[in-house]
């Protein structure tokens, strides 16, 4: 079998290296971490990276992605099958399942999250708007010649506030990239904003069975052609609808979905 493997490059470390374990011929496409900062950007340039698929090379697609903020809802089928893991972000896929992921987050619900593949990669060549993000933590005296002075304000007053929502500064300890230096990182953070510095043991789990093609249905959401992602507010987290029905019904929840 061959497929196309289209993720976000904060997985660049772990999806390269079960690609090269895959039983499967796998095409590899990165997609820049900044995506995440505008779901309709990051859902517009997936869809472009998905309707490019050769059907004729290529017998699915498959997502480094979760549900990222409703990134991913609305995703269509268009060439190929299309699969995607049962996640709301992307930490799940780093912790092994959703459940790792929920299990932990029921016990510190103000965690946030490093990983290598976090702290090494820059999305400085992402075009974004200081409303969506950019230029957080740079000197105030930078984000006025580059904003005004209005808007540098605002990024200044957000970035403390955002902060205020967190306490813990939660690494993932993953064997691949354990040379990275991911607790020093969260470690400094932890110390810079007062929060406490937890280790989590993460597990390749879900980036091995994504690349290996092993799609269960517990794990994993497989789309037909003409189907699209729609997101369930349960367990399940996402579910395929005909992309008509799905238009008909933007609340999945009143929408005849399919698991």
């Amino acid at each position: 079998m061959r497929f196309r493997a289209i993720a976000c490059e904060i997985m660049f470390r772990e999806v390269c290296h079960e690609a090269a374990h895959s039983p499967h011929v796998v095409d590899l496409e990165f997609m820049p971490k900044g995506l995440h900062d505008n779901a309709e950007t990051l859902r517009e340039r997936l869809q472009r990276a998905i309707d490019a698929v050769d059907p004729a090379r290529d017998q699915a697609t498959v997502l480094g992605y979760a549900l990222c903020s409703n990134g991913t809802a609305g995703l269509r089928a268009t060439r190929t099958p299309l699969v995607i893991p049962r996640a709301h972000d992307c930490i799940s896929l780093f912790l092994g399942s959703r459940h790792s992921y929920a299990e932990y987050f029921a016990q510190r619900p103000g965690s946030y999250y490093y990983t290598a593949g976090w702290i090494e990669r820059d999305d400085d060549h992402v075009e974004r708007t200081p409303a969506q993000g950019e230029g957080l933590y740079r000197p105030y005296g930078e984000l006025v010649e580059k904003y005004g002075e209005d808007n540098a304000r605002f990024l200044m007053e957000f970035q403390s506030s955002w902060v205020q929502n967190y306490n813990t500064a939660a690494w993932v300890d993953m064997a691949l990239s354990a040379h990275v230096p991911v607790e020093e990182h969260a470690r400094q953070m932890a110390a810079e904003r007062g929060w406490q510095p937890h280790r989590l043991e993460g597990s390749p789990r879900l980036f091995t069975a994504l690349l290996a093609g092993e799609w269960s249905a517990d794990d994993f959401l497989v789309l037909s052609l003409g189907e699209q992602v729609v997101a369930t507010h349960d367990e399940r987290i996402i579910a395929a609808a005909p992309v008509a029905a799905a238009v008909e019904h933007p609340d999945p929840r009143h929408a005849d979905v399919a698991s």
